[in-house]
């Protein structure tokens, strides 16, 4: 009801201001236009001084240079100046300016964003980078812009399922043809410890191009007590006009980070608990750490702690009662599950190369791409892993045009060809049993009964736990592709695109206990068509209607980027999604409005625990507006409802909270209860059902004050208010997440050459939490974060 209020309060606004203009009319800015002034289609002219009005052309959404507007897709563009504005430093928050984003927990590190209810793909520059769920935060610092696509990626990205994709742009290496060095410092200090540098210089190559540099260090503490993330970030990029037709560029970024640990937030989850902050403590003390080196083994465990659960209640075990410090006691939002022993160092290394040569009104488009990926963690209830992946992809393409623009059919193509090899190793392990979330009281803190053994470790004799899973795979991609935009007179569009792709994969595990078939190779192949077409119609009074229909074939791939036998020996390891779309996008009030509204259903699937691909269906409505009101004043608008189902029976492993077992909590938080079929057991869903650890509605408006620029200076002000409706696990009587709403505001005062910023985010303190995405999402919850400010000063030369 929130979201829809907001939504009917933008409507009315734009309602009363296109009267407004149809009487009056605008007055035109005076100012000089320069390059932040958008000059529309009409003799109105307004200053654009966020970013928010995305004129030029974009390949992020379908391979081609077209505008957003004329595009037949659902899609944000969201420039670095916007970035700055909002306040956005994490993918997370593009929540506020990008419908359809909201993103559950990825035990609290935000590497990917969930788009229509599923996880999105990450790119870079165009090509897909190796998995990141959750495995390292992606910064948006050295971004010069971030394009968030809905939908089926272009044919000329590479496969992937309908949902979604987010692709980072970074800072261009063209310093504008200036033949000066510019460049900027800042520093951002804050609330909880919070310290980041950030250093960039742009240096031009006579007129023909220039190098880009960027730094960024980060020490910081956090909101929640226990994390301390700390990062490096290196990115060059370059651009050069070797002669009038032939360009190159290259783009390479560096990232090293430690301290970004995972985290499930808090444990031992009840209604209770999220209703009144009441917390159940105590610990057991009948399994101890008898050689103390400060952890469980599994000698000292006496058998595992996994549990199953078959519809009787289970019997009590001495090694799962809370024996010591029963009771109940408020629990902050800041006291999350960490320990000492927690850690995540990951490296990433990623490079972009492309040549392109004009012939005539042609192109030649040689492109070339790197990535990979570095990974060793360890959460204390039992959980460790070691990631070690890479990519390398090749792109050949070549656009053209055929028919003039006096045509009456025209069009402008792009046909090519890509190889991609993948290479991952993973290793993990919770098969073994060692693995128990309830068993530590947060409140009272960490200690070496219930921190978990891990492969990391050395230990004397076979005491030691090793690595449950080693998958080592590899798979290749060789494809085709090609796109056409084809106009009909000036009013018929037609968008359409393929790709054909052959398959090859290789793979193994060689762990301990994988649960499938182990120390085999498998090998196999085989070959996919992917294929959209999109209809839209320039009509009148600035409006585009479309529709789209996509079929796509991708990998199902783990959380390495890896395929595991088990998927291939099943023959799941390639998937099919389906997606019908129809939009409208808009251009108002002499085009300082610009939005799109579009409805869509999708099918897709998505990889759970034990190689389970899981059918999912959803539907939804997304509706996104930008408005300049006056040179001065801007509003935003982002908002999405949809439903996602699970298509059952799903047979998925989940662990479940002790009291769903029908047992006291004090006699079982020791151990790990699971259902290995959640369409089977009697606490889950026998047929579809709801997934609800995505929201229903979720709703972000803005605002934006930016002043005329005077001697003494300029200031602006944005601030924003976000709602989100409620959330709740899997099982049939899930513990609820209730709807909550923060603001975010942000405020900025620049003369010459200095600037300061200032941004809170959640500014009324909310408590709110977000819902754990995997097997432990009735079983965990991370409390969003309070007040957070930020204080940053740049200087630019």
């Amino acid at each position: 009801m929130r979201a829809l209020y907001y939504l009917t309060s933008v409507l009315t606004a734009i309602a009363l201001a296109n009267s407004a203009w149809a009487e009056d009319g605008p007055t035109p800015a005076t100012e000089e236009v320069t390059d932040d002034t958008a000059i529309l289609d009409t003799v109105v002219i307004v200053s654009d001084r966020i970013g928010l009005l995305e004129k030029s052309s974009s390949e992020s959404v379908f391979g081609m240079g077209k505008s957003l507007l004329e595009t037949p897709r659902s899609a944000t563009l969201v420039s670095e100046l916007t970035l700055e504005r909002y306040g956005i430093e994490e993918v997370d928050d593009l929540i506020a300016i990008a419908p359809g984003t909201f993103t559950g927990s990825y035990y609290g590190v935000k590497g990917a964003v969930n788009a229509r209810g599923t996880l999105a793909e990450s790119y870079f520059n165009g090509f897909k980078r190796v998995e990141n769920r959750g495995t390292y935060p992606t910064l948006l610092g050295a971004a010069s812009q971030v394009d968030i696509v809905r939908g089926p990626p272009t044919p000329a990205f590479g496969p992937g399922k309908v949902g979604g994709l987010i692709n980072v742009i970074p800072k261009t290496g063209r310093a504008n043809g200036s033949d000066e060095i510019s460049g900027q410092a800042e520093v951002t200090v804050g609330s909880y410890g919070k310290f980041n540098t950030s250093g960039q210089v742009g240096v031009p190559i006579g007129d023909r191009g220039g190098v880009y540099g960027y730094v960024e260090y980060e020490d910081s503490d956090s909101f929640y007590r226990g994390v301390s993330p700390e990062h490096l970030m290196i990115q060059l990029s370059g651009e050069y006009d070797v002669t009038d037709t032939l360009t190159i560029t290259m783009s390479g970024q560096y990232f090293d980070s430690d301290g970004y640990v995972q985290s499930p937030g808090w444990n031992r989850v009840t209604q209770d608990l999220i209703d009144n902050q009441n917390y159940i403590t105590g610990r057991n003390t009948v399994v101890v750490d008898t050689d103390g080196n400060g952890r469980i083994t599994p000698d000292e465990a006496g058998g595992s702690f996994v549990v199953g659960y078959f519809g009787f209640t289970p019997s009590v075990d001495p090694r799962f009662q809370l024996t010591e410090g029963v009771g109940t006691a408020k629990l902050s939002p800041r006291t999350i599950f960490i320990s000492d022993a927690d850690f995540s160092k990951s490296t990433t290394n990623t490079l972009y190369f492309k040549a392109v040569q004009e012939i005539g009104e042609s192109k030649l488009n040689f492109e070339m791409f790197y990535d990979d990926m570095e990974n060793q963690r360890f959460v204390s209830y039992g959980f460790p892993a070691d990631y070690d992946s890479w990519a390398a992809e090749g792109r050949v393409s070549y656009d053209f045009k055929a028919g003039s623009e006096d045509s009456f059919i025209r069009s402008t193509n792009k046909v090519g060809f890509g190889y991609r090899r993948q290479d991952a190793i993973k290793k993990e392990t919770y098969n073994s049993g060692y693995i128990s979330l309830d068993r530590r009281d947060i409140i009272f803190g960490a200690t070496p009964n219930d921190i978990i053994d891990d492969p990391f470790s050395v230990e004397t004799g076979t005491t030691g736990i090793g690595w449950d899973m080693t998958v080592d795979s590899s798979w290749t991609d060789k494809s085709i592709f090609g796109l056409s935009d084809i106009s009909f007179g000036k009013y018929v569009n037609l968008l359409i695109g393929g790709r054909y792709d052959w398959y090859d994969v290789t793979t193994i595990d060689t762990g301990g206990l994988c649960y499938c078939p182990a120390n085999i190779e498998f090998d196999a192949g085989q070959e996919e068509l992917s294929y959209s077409v999109s209809l839209s119609l320039n009509a009148p009074f600035g409006l585009f209607p479309y529709v789209t229909y996509a079929e796509t074939s991708a990998l199902e791939i783990g959380q390495a980027g890896d395929i595991s036998p088990g998927l291939v020996s099943s023959n799941q390891w390639i998937s099919d999604s389906e997606l019908k779309e129809a939009g409208l996008k808009f251009e108002l009030l002499g085009g300082t409005l610009v939005g799109s509204l579009s409805g869509y259903e999708q099918s897709r699937t998505r990889l759970s625990m034990f190689d389970n691909v899981v059918a999912t269906e959803a539907k939804g409505v997304e509706l996104e507006a930008r408005w300049l009101a006056t040179d001065n004043l801007s509003f935003t608008f982002a908002g999405n409802t949809q439903k996602t189902t699970i298509k059952g029976p799903d047979a998925s492993f989940g662990y479940i909270p002790v009291w769903a077992t029908g047992l006291n909590p004090i006699d079982g938080y020791g151990a790990a209860y699971a259902v290995y079929n959640l369409a089977t057991s009697p606490v889950g869903q026998p047929g579809d059902y709801e997934f609800r650890l995505v929201p229903q509605t979720v709703a972000s408006l803005f605002g934006s004050y930016v002043s005329d620029p005077y001697s003494w200076g300029q200031f602006g002000v944005t601030a924003g208010i976000t709602s989100v409706s409620e959330t709740a696990g899997k099982l049939a009587n899930p513990v609820v997440l209730p709807a909550y709403e923060t603001v975010n505001i942000s405020a900025f005062y620049t003369v010459n050459d200095y600037e300061i910023a200032f941004n809170v985010d959640n500014l009324f303190d909310k408590l709110y939490f977000q819902p754990v995405t995997d097997t432990y999402s009735d079983m965990a919850v991370l409390p969003g974060r309070g007040t957070e400010y930020r204080v940053t000063f740049k200087k630019k030369f």
